[in-house]
């Protein structure tokens, strides 16, 4: 008997071996590296690479999870310096993370300086794949500046709406920005500036401005489209987009989200928000809010993260 015993166990020690060795590489934990600095070797290397975690055309969405995410770089940005802590920690999280460069003017390490109509266009195109591939009705978006404010354009003229369920923006350009008087600028002297600026890096900058023919049509009519449910996350210390409250949405289905409402420790500003933990546990929330957890408040440094 003990000899039948020792066998069996043998034998489903072995079992547990080999289907140990069977298990899906997606159940490994990803490293998540709250700080933007971390991000740049990897984006030196291989910038038109993909983050971790993200672009696995074979990732099938679960019932917990049904709508893949999309991340969505913002101007002058690319999907390895953005996304280096959020695709990981959603991937973590279980959930199908993709990820796209867009806007592409004169090389692939400054990316999302192209006509933002058709860089919304290039989003459809994109999400549409992820669609196919997945099986997915529906995606939910994550976009750092441009990149959430940009999705609008794809969901109010370009279809996206019914394609979309959850747009969260981190530091959207949404209403335009005065870029601490660089706009004002661009109105008096608009060959020297915005001219300057559109030849030597593309339209979008100045698209961006607040008084802008392209942000006057976007938010023309309102801020949102129906069904979709949108969350703004954003930092008093924005220093692109300015002031901070251009940021927020008015209407239906819209959160709006000041950090240091939250946590007074956080010092991020508009380019480190996308490697705060504070930021990005809102994120996570907004995808998923039945199972929202409190941020942990602790300091947050600008630029890098935390």
């Amino acid at each position: 008997m003990r000899l039948r015993r020792s066998v069996l166990a043998a034998l489903v020690a072995v079992v547990a071996v080999l289907f140990a060795g069977l298990a899906p590489a997606s159940a490994a934990t990803l490293p998540v590296v709250y700080s933007f600095a971390a991000a740049i070797p990897p984006t030196l290397a291989n910038p038109a690479g993909s983050p971790p975690g993200a672009n696995d055309f074979s990732c099938r969405p679960t019932a917990a999870h049904p709508n893949p995410v999309v991340l969505v770089h913002g101007t002058g940005g690319n999907m390895v310096d953005s996304w280096q802590a959020l695709s990981p920690l959603l991937k973590n999280n279980g959930y199908c993370v993709f990820a796209l460069n867009y806007g592409r003017t004169n090389n692939d390490l400054l990316l999302g300086l192209g006509d933002i109509a058709a860089s919304a266009a290039q989003l459809g195109t994109f999400v549409d794949q992820v669609r196919a591939a997945t099986g997915a009705a529906k995606v939910d978006i994550v976009g750092h500046s441009q990149g959430g404010m940009m999705p609008r354009y794809y969901l109010k003229f370009l279809g996206g709406a019914s394609k979309v369920g959850t747009l969260v923006g981190l530091a959207p350009s949404n209403h335009g920005t005065t870029l601490d008087g660089l706009a004002a600028l661009n109105t008096l002297f608009p060959k020297l500036v915005g001219g300057g600026l559109t030849a030597l890096a593309g339209p979008a900058l100045t698209q961006q401005t607040y008084d802008s023919p392209f942000i006057a049509n976007l938010n023309a009519g309102g801020d949102t489209v129906p069904g979709v449910k949108y969350t703004v996350i954003e930092t008093i210390y924005d220093e692109v987009v300015t002031p901070y409250s251009r940021a927020f949405l008015s209407g239906p289905n819209v959160t709006n989200i000041t950090l240091q409402s939250q946590c007074w420790l956080d010092g991020t500003e508009h380019l480190g928000i996308i490697y705060d933990h504070i930021a990005l546990r809102d994120a996570l929330n907004a995808l998923d809010p039945a199972h929202a957890v409190r941020p942990t408040c602790t300091y947050v440094a600008p630029f890098n993260g935390g």
